[in-house]
């Protein structure tokens, strides 16, 4: 058994970095994606967790979970994660109060494994060496010569699935997808998210165009919190097109209820608890007999999911990306549409670059 390190310290801090270029989805706009940093230290070492948010989200840290953390035993994260979860019961457990402990649990992870000196892959149930990836962003507000190009950059370097957002207007997604399909070529899988812009007859009618052009997945056609018609999509959708959601749910139960909805069941380690819940979604997934997708966050989620039996393949998210190799050292690079963890690094093998996050300090 491994001997208690207490963990001392607990900072936060959030940095918002603006997009290359505005862009949407289906269903939102944005020109900013906002990191808030957990920093954790004890025993000599100092572990880091984060989440994609509000600033607010970072006072929620301060404020009900920093008590928490410090004193505690760095050892230990799921017993961390259910102290935390029993500290903000009357504050709120979704949202929020899911991408706190989201951020701070990954910080735990980190600091336990950079103690152990091993990856956190290793610390891990580790299933898998490398995690499958696929490229994504094809915003709505993109120009096909855009698409194309980022699209086609991902497929030219080896990644052998893209997804691309529709649903914002479905008039003009057949040029899109076509375009997108010609820079792409016939021999990558193409993915298509709507982020919940759809009704439910919308989506059927999609669904079945979608099929038609050789599509495989189709996420969020209509909104996760519409369970019945995710199901309807899942039941009566053509054949060969999986219907996907997950990455908008806060808790294990509400993972547990989505997962009888849908062909793959998608989690977002920064927003569902962390990586504590993460693992624990695999075992929904087995439960279920279904695959399991993770939902951005590479630098991140390449570990976690290589402890997830039912792992199907990781979203390699273009505004995630830049941020994690902008404002870290360490981030992973994909190599033949993997992303494989780093042995030579400890924890999540990333180091932040000071100076450069000083500039986008929130």
């Amino acid at each position: 058994m491994s001997p208690e390190v207490e963990v001392e310290t607990l900072e936060v801090s959030a940095y918002t970095v603006p997009t290359d270029s505005p862009e949407s989805d289906g269903t939102l706009e944005w020109d900013s994606t906002t990191m808030v940093l957990v920093e954790v230290s004890g025993g000599g070492e100092r572990g880091l967790g984060y989440t994609y948010g509000d600033v607010s989200v970072g006072n929620f840290v301060g404020s009900k979970l920093k008590g928490v953390a410090e004193g505690s035993d760095a050892m230990n994260p799921p017993a961390v994660w259910k102290e935390m979860h029993s500290a903000i019961r009357n504050a709120g457990r979704p949202g929020v109060g899911a991408m706190a402990i989201s951020a701070v649990d990954i910080a735990l992870w980190d600091l336990k494994a950079k103690l152990l000196g091993l990856p956190l892959a290793d610390v891990l149930p580790r299933f898998h060496e490398r995690v499958p990836v696929y490229g994504s962003g094809g915003f709505t507000s993109y120009t096909l010569e855009r698409l194309q190009e980022q699209l086609g950059g991902w497929a030219s370097e080896g990644i052998p699935r893209v997804k691309m957002k529709v649903g914002r207007k479905p008039e003009e997604d057949p040029e899109r997808v076509r375009a997108a399909r010609e820079a792409i070529g016939d021999g990558v899988e193409l993915l298509v998210d709507a982020n919940g812009a759809y009704s439910r007859k919308q989506a059927l009618y999609w669904a079945g165009w979608f099929a038609g052009e050789g599509i495989t997945y189709l996420e969020e056609p209509v909104s996760s919190e519409d369970r019945e018609g995710m199901r309807m999509l899942r039941d009566h959708g053509p054949a060969g097109l999986a219907i996907a959601a997950g990455e908008y749910e806060w808790t294990l139960p509400q993972l547990f209820d989505l997962a009888g909805c849908v062909d793959i069941l998608q989690a977002d380690v920064t927003r569902c608890g962390g990586i504590t819940s993460l693992l624990r979604a695999d075992g929904i997934c087995k439960g279920y007999q279904i695959p399991f997708s993770a939902h951005c966050a590479p630098a991140v989620s390449a570990h976690a999911c290589c402890a997830m039996e039912t792992l199907l393949h990781l979203e390699y998210f273009h505004d995630h990306v830049r941020i994690e190799r902008m404002l870290f050292e360490g981030a992973l690079e994909p190599a033949g549409g993997y992303l494989r963890p780093d042995p030579s690094r400890p924890g999540l093998g990333l180091e932040l670059r000071r100076s450069e996050a000083e500039k986008y300090a929130a």
